[in-house]
């Protein structure tokens, strides 16, 4: 289960984050991908290391405000990071020892779906369940007068 949880708090993350219409969905994905790069501070683990990451991070996100790759690519960097601190001993949450591996495994999730953009999924379950050719997908030349 401490495997497939993390999964499944991705999926919910990008599930919560559709609800929120473009420009502020990736505006505040920005956002998020910044706090994470904070994460680790308050534990110290890795020293100085932890405020290059969290400057690094910062600089990334600020780059996400505009683009949704970097905001992937600032979550890929995290769950490196994750993986860091879970090999070194230092998780995320103190009293959590796996925490920082149940992170690794949710942030890629995360970062797949802003590697794609970012989209809506509710909007895709819709379109889906519509059956072909009833979503809003369609074009108009498919369309009838």
């Amino acid at each position: 289960m401490q495997y497939v949880a993390p999964i499944g708090i991705g999926v919910l993350y990008a599930l919560l984050m559709s609800l929120v219409h473009e420009p502020h969905r990736r505006r505040l994905n920005a956002v998020m991908v910044a706090g994470a790069g904070a994460a680790y501070l308050s534990g110290g683990g890795l020293g100085g290391w932890e405020f290059a990451f969290t400057a690094l991070l910062a600089y990334v996100a600020f780059r996400g405000l505009e683009s949704w790759t970097f905001i992937g690519v600032g979550w890929l960097l995290h769950t490196v990071w994750d993986v860091v601190h879970h090999l070194k001993g230092n998780p995320i949450i103190p009293f959590a020892h796996t925490s920082s591996l149940g992170c690794a495994i949710c942030d890629p999730v995360i970062a797949l779906w802003c590697l794609r953009g970012g989209p809506s999924l509710i909007a895709l379950l819709r379109g889906r369940s519509r059956g072909p050719g009833r979503g809003p997908e369609r074009s108009r030349a498919t369309m009838t007068p």
